[in-house]
């Protein structure tokens, strides 16, 4: 049954680390590893992940994943059974770009519902190189996340740092 998400908690540490059914990556559209979260998923899941990316590449998505969507992989090594790859936008003061920052969350959850996944855990996409200001990063994450009807029973918030942590507390309240 659809219903909203039950339980929203945020936890500070490394999401490679999680013990939830899904993981989401902040990806890039090339989805063959990168910097920040995306290349510590990829280092601490192995090559299995690498090798099913390159397949969505080669089949599915041969111009990449587009901006705003969401597909799956094998999680490899990870604690996880799946990670969930997400392209969210990069930060533009000249056009709102917050509805695809939004549907990289509600895209990421449709794709955990087609799996079976009642636990996820996200990162605060695009609010690294990406440069999406953080406060309303956790704001637009919260927004999608409470806003979206799924089967996810769990989500869990992985802050990288204190600063990061508390801002999703106080988006939370």
């Amino acid at each position: 049954m659809m219903v909203a998400v039950t339980d929203i908690e945020v936890v500070q540490g490394d999401i490679t680390k999680i013990n939830v059914d899904a993981i989401v990556n902040a990806a890039n559209s090339g989805l063959l590893g990168g910097g920040g979260v995306d290349g510590a998923i990829h280092r601490a899941g192995g090559p299995d992940i690498l090798a099913e990316c390159r397949e969505l590449r080669a089949s599915t998505y041969p111009d990449g994943l587009p901006t705003g969507d969401a597909v799956a992989t094998t999680a490899g090594r990870l604690p996880a059974r799946w990670v969930i790859h997400t392209v969210g936008p990069v930060y533009s003061k000249s056009e709102d770009r917050s509805a695809l920052l939004r549907s990289a969350y509600t895209r990421s959850l449709e794709v955990a519902d087609s799996l079976g996944a009642r636990t996820v855990a996200f990162p605060l996409i695009s609010s690294g190189v990406y440069g999406w200001p953080a406060g309303d990063a956790a704001h637009q994450a919260v927004t999608a996340v409470r806003g979206t009807r799924t089967s996810v029973s769990t989500v869990t918030f992985v802050a990288f740092g204190a600063a990061m942590a508390e801002l999703l507390h106080n988006e939370l309240s």
